[in-house]
């Protein structure tokens, strides 16, 4: 077995394909990475991974427990959040997913939690939580996920 050790490496002037064995594992060209994903089938490696995350606790005072590009967290009242990114998006065509548990565990309010992600701007999202009766509610767990292209 050989070991090649560098700290860079140069690629020819032209885009060019990667191969390990007879596998090619990264094609490069301008501004696009993509690797072989299951099957045949090739990923964006920019377009394949989140942009964004966060795990909060929305009750009581709001805290974020760990996230990635996310730069801060306001409270705006019960049930809505704003997110503000620390790379903007590169535009507000982005999208994101997010789950809730509320913090009120009454029978009458444990129905369930609807989450929705609104005010898009490459700067930041709008978090809002909500229990089936409409009311907004303070999740005690949340996450949110954004994909899309950064700026």
């Amino acid at each position: 077995m050989s070991t090649l050790v560098v700290d860079t490496l140069t690629g020819k002037s032209t885009a060019t394909t990667l191969t390990i064995g007879s596998t090619p594992v990264v094609s490069a060209s301008a501004n696009s990475l993509t690797i072989r994903g299951e099957g045949s089938a090739q990923t964006s490696v920019q377009q394949g991974l989140a942009k964004a995350w966060v795990k909060f606790n929305g009750g009581g005072t709001a805290a974020i427990n760990d996230s990635f590009n996310i730069g801060s967290l306001t409270d705006n009242g019960t049930g809505l959040y704003t997110f503000a990114f620390s790379s903007n998006m590169g535009n507000v065509n982005f999208c994101g997913t997010a789950t809730a548990k509320e913090v009120d565990s009454t029978a009458a309010n444990n129905n369930g939690t609807g989450v929705m992600l609104h005010g898009y701007l490459a700067t930041a999202v709008e978090y809002v939580c909500f229990s089936p009766d409409g009311n907004a509610r303070d999740p005690v767990l949340a996450n949110m996920e954004i994909n899309g292209d950064l700026a």
